[in-house]
């Protein structure tokens, strides 16, 4: 077995991860608030991975401390707009709307480099945006309060993905992705305080919650991603992720009990269909390079 296969497979496994992670969730949410659970979440995988990578942890500066609070707070973002979002909207929704991160991060690209976006991603963008409205549009014109916190969490997500990629050029990367998880994991310990009752889990279900959120979904999610990225390419990274709310939606149904609907699943294939025509535009920007590469000199 090649390593890109390995890769994918862990990326494969990544995404059933994050997937349960809304079931988590909605697990959490019934004993717990929303920003004690994105506190413990944040502060167990910051632990868990500075016990596997603390050598990168030595050579911190001051200038990846500053990089690393900036994604804490975009992380933090995201978690908590993703966490009292999927309190407000199905599990299997919040899956959907937030895998449109895949859409606005070549979006956020042709916004920093000015120029208009290609066909596949005009295209894609339009597609999913279709599938959006099929899956959570009523009877009325507007959508519920979870499903815009949701696609907020999908804007956030990509800002933050962006800003990474900015970051990692100069800076250690493995360092920054643990001191992101301490920082995220401090605002939200700031915000349970301020305006919640923070507490322990004191329920079996709350504290297979808190701990599936650590452990799977962050701690070994972003490691385990982190390390699949190397072997694998961005074309076939961003195809793997069209699979996370797939994922979501299976699991809300066998754990949640959340019906699913003929409306919901048309309008679910309408958005994984948009993500994954967005893809094409990296498969043919590597077959311009290639073609390109291919010519004589």
């Amino acid at each position: 077995m090649s390593y890109r296969t390995r890769a994918n497979m862990m990326m494969i496994g990544v995404n059933v991860f994050w997937g349960m992670s809304y079931v988590f969730m909605k697990m959490g949410l019934s004993s717990l608030g929303s920003f004690t659970i994105i506190a413990l979440r944040c502060l167990i995988a910051f632990f868990i991975a500075g016990l596997f990578f603390y050598k990168p942890l030595r050579q911190i500066t001051r200038k990846t401390i500053g990089s690393s609070a900036i994604l804490g707070f975009l992380l933090f973002s995201v978690f908590s707009f993703v966490t009292f979002g999927v309190s407000m909207t199905s599990a299997s929704n919040a899956g959907f709307l937030v895998s449109l991160t895949v859409i606005f991060v070549p979006l956020l690209n042709c916004f920093l480099v000015k120029k208009l976006p290609s066909w596949p991603i005009g295209l894609g963008v339009i597609t999913t945006l279709t599938g959006i409205g099929v899956l959570t549009l009523k009877h009325s014109f507007h959508m519920n309060a979870g499903d815009l916190l949701c696609i907020g969490t999908a804007l956030c997500y990509a800002i933050h993905i962006t800003l990474t990629g900015t970051f990692t050029k100069n800076e250690n990367p493995i360092a920054l992705g643990i001191l992101q998880l301490g920082f995220a994991g401090l605002f939200a310990l700031t915000c349970s305080f301020l305006f919640e009752h923070p507490s322990i889990p004191t329920t079996l279900s709350s504290w297979i919650a808190i701990l599936g959120l650590g452990v799977l979904c962050s701690a070994i999610g972003f490691i385990c991603q982190a390390i699949a990225q190397r072997y694998t390419t961005p074309t076939h990274t961003g195809l793997i992720f069209a699979t996370e709310p797939i994922f979501a939606a299976l699991f809300a149904v066998l754990f949640l009990h959340e019906l699913f609907t003929l409306k919901e699943l048309i309008g679910s294939v309408i958005v994984v269909a948009g993500i994954l025509i967005a893809q094409l535009d990296n498969f043919l920007l590597k077959k311009r390079v290639h073609y390109q590469e291919t010519l004589p000199k």
